[in-house]
């Protein structure tokens, strides 16, 4: 019977780990293009989802993470490993973008599911968003178009740190590693930034 017992017992199965990105990033600086590639596979989506929401046209936030990617494997010997490598990777991406910015005026766009600051706060904006609302479909469009609007007024910097902190959903710690600031600056950005939507968007709802 022990024997029997012993013989069902089966050794558990190796279970393969993923590497780090730490692991990764020491055989891409060794020339690993497979290892470099996984590291495109684990971050592409969400590097391209920041750029999309700063320029919201679909080629140039493509270009701007391929061009981002391409810089990072060239430049990923100088990387200390005193943040993470996605943090990293997000301040090359962002800055690549902001110099886009600058030098071409750019539409931007943001998703109504995105406004959590305000929808939380604002009885009136949650009524026009709500799906139990009659006035929802009336005035989703232009509601819309007033956020793009608004987005479009910020300034870059103000523009980014919405998109990081209430889009791509990043702690204020990890969008100062990115930005090059403290979390307090990032913090007193922020509210500006709200502040200012609400503002843009106060004649609307009140109407």
């Amino acid at each position: 019977m022990i024997q029997t017992a012993i013989a069902r017992v089966k050794p558990p199965e190796h279970e393969v780990v993923p590497e780090t990105d730490l692991a990764l990033v020491s055989r891409s600086r060794e020339g690993d293009l497979r290892a470099y590639d996984e590291l495109i596979r684990r971050h592409q989506e969400r590097i391209y989802a920041t750029l999309y929401h700063m320029t919201s046209n679909h080629e140039d936030a493509n270009d701007l993470a391929q061009e981002t990617f391409i810089k990072a494997y060239k430049a990923i010997k100088s990387f200390k490993g005193d943040s993470s490598f996605f943090t990293w990777l997000y301040r090359i991406g962002v800055n690549k973008t902001l110099n886009f910015l600058k030098q071409r005026k750019s539409r931007v766009q943001m998703s109504l599911n995105d406004l959590d600051f305000n929808a939380e706060h604002d009885p009136d904006l949650v009524a026009l968003i709500c799906e139990k609302t009659p006035r929802r479909e009336a005035n989703l469009a232009e509601l819309q178009e007033k956020l793009n609007a608004g987005m479009r007024k910020l300034s870059e910097t103000h523009r980014l740190v919405i998109t990081l902190h209430d889009v791509q959903g990043l702690s204020h710690e990890e969008i100062g590693k990115i930005m090059d600031c403290n979390t307090g600056t990032v913090r007193s950005r922020l509210f500006y930034a709200r502040q200012e939507m609400k503002s843009y968007l106060a004649e609307y709802l009140e109407q």
